[in-house]
């Protein structure tokens, strides 16, 4: 996997307890268009810190332009969204 660390838009819901579940986020590309990529199956969920930074990890699958991919994601608890790994 190729680290990206690009920020995106996502879409998600909090359940009754604070956690947080992706549904859908949406990337800027290459000339400027967005993509939509509505995620299929988060694999694992884990916590980190990042210079002191509380982040979320999700490891995610998805159908990605007729192929199956995995890729990373990353939320700040600031608020923002990143793919990381792609």
């Amino acid at each position: 996997m190729k680290v990206l660390m690009k920020p995106i838009d996502m879409i998600v819901w909090f359940d009754k307890d604070g956690n947080v579940n992706p549904l859908r986020y949406r990337v800027e590309g290459v000339e400027g268009e967005y993509k939509v990529v509505k995620i299929e199956r988060v694999i694992y969920k884990k916590e980190e810190r990042l210079a002191g930074t509380p982040m979320l990890i999700f490891r995610c699958q998805s159908v990605v332009e007729n192929c199956e991919r995995l890729y990373e994601l990353k939320y700040d608890f600031k608020g923002k969204w990143y793919l990381y790994k792609m």
